[in-house]
């Protein structure tokens, strides 16, 4: 009965480790330029799309959209020096496939487990091409605009 009970937490833990670092190896990328911490996150809209149905105009327009090969891109920004969250940004992304156009959008403001970031989505289909994704950011009373530029590929499988 030991056995099997420390077997099973073995094989959960293993399982967890490699789920999460595939996970994050596709997904979650991290960059600090210019004093700000910039985390990118790109989600399946089907994880989103079972959420209770958005109740005010600001909750409709972070809707899952119907169709195939949606997904939600999500940045959150941080003041690398002292690690606190950044809420009063505008922040778009262009999302493209290497030699193609895209699309560009800006990524609103969300509230999520009462934290802000900021998301939109896009359409994302599969490719063996990685999309690239930057990030431009400007800060009100700060002079400048950031970019960050990322790479996203979906997982292989």
């Amino acid at each position: 009965m030991r056995f099997n009970s420390m077997l099973c937490g073995i094989v959960a833990g293993i399982a967890t480790i490699v789920s999460a670092a595939a996970f994050a190896d596709h997904v979650e990328q991290h960059k600090v330029v210019n004093g700000v911490g910039i985390y990118l996150g790109v989600l399946p809209a089907a994880m989103i799309q079972n959420q209770p149905k958005p109740v005010t105009e600001a909750e409709m327009r972070h809707r899952a959209p119907a169709g195939k090969h949606q997904y939600h891109v999500t940045v959150s920004l941080f003041d690398n020096a002292s690690g606190k969250r950044i809420t009063d940004a505008k922040v778009t992304a262009h999302v493209y496939e290497i030699n193609l156009a895209g699309k560009q959008k800006k990524l609103e403001p969300m509230l999520t487990a009462g934290l802000i970031s900021y998301g939109n989505y896009f359409s994302l289909p599969k490719t063996v091409n990685p999309y690239r994704i930057r990030v431009r950011i400007e800060r009100p009373g700060i002079r400048g605009v950031i970019e960050a530029q990322f790479e996203y590929q979906h997982p292989r499988g």
